[in-house]
């Protein structure tokens, strides 16, 4: 549900204690509620989130928004468009406050020419959200939203953070109507034990 990848993370974090001059990668934070990279729109920069939580989610051609998943430190975004060249196939946004390491585009792409290190975390960083993606798709099918639920509400307690109602539908493809159902049936099933 959360996304983290601590060894992405000291490796951005040894490549910007290296650089002379600060310029290949800088630090930039982003408050609540800022997108750090909008579907459809061309990404200026690589970024590693460094600390903090954000979703990645697609607005699809009905308006509404579907959460992908939520990232947590040591996070690449943008990676796929400053390969590929392509502007953003999702919105990204802070949850909480995020602070990022971001890469310019020409420094990304030299270091995939020459940093085997890079490739092999990219490669599994690829191979993880395949999984996950798998993963999360059969859980969907097999398991109740209640359940889903659960668990989503689990997160937002261990990482004391607040996702509002419309991401709770959002990251479990539900309506408002469907989630307050849910939400009531679990509150009754704890007030129960």
């Amino acid at each position: 549900m959360l996304r983290t990848n601590q060894s992405f993370l000291v490796y951005i974090q040894q490549l910007y204690e290296a650089q002379p001059r600060k310029e290949d990668i800088i630090q930039k934070t982003f408050a609540r509620g800022k997108k750090l990279l909008t579907q459809h729109e061309k990404a200026s920069r690589v970024m590693l989130i460094k600390e903090g939580i954000a979703k990645c989610f697609i607005t699809e051609e009905n308006d509404k928004d579907y959460i992908v998943e939520f990232l947590g430190k040591g996070e690449i975004i943008g990676e796929i468009e400053g390969i590929r060249g392509t502007p953003c196939l999702c919105s990204i946004e802070a949850i909480t406050p995020v602070d990022v390491y971001a890469l310019s585009l020409s420094y990304f792409s030299a270091l995939i020419k020459k940093d085997l290190r890079l490739n092999n975390l990219l490669l599994e960083v690829f191979a993880q959200r395949i999984v996950y993606t798998s993963s999360r798709a059969s859980y969907q099918q097999l398991y109740t939203i209640e359940h889903s639920l659960s668990r989503l509400l689990t997160l937002q307690k261990q990482q004391s953070i607040e996702i509002s109602k419309e991401d709770m539908a959002a990251y479990l493809g539900v309506t408002i109507r469907s989630l307050n159902r849910a939400l009531k049936t679990v509150h009754k099933n704890k007030n129960a034990f």
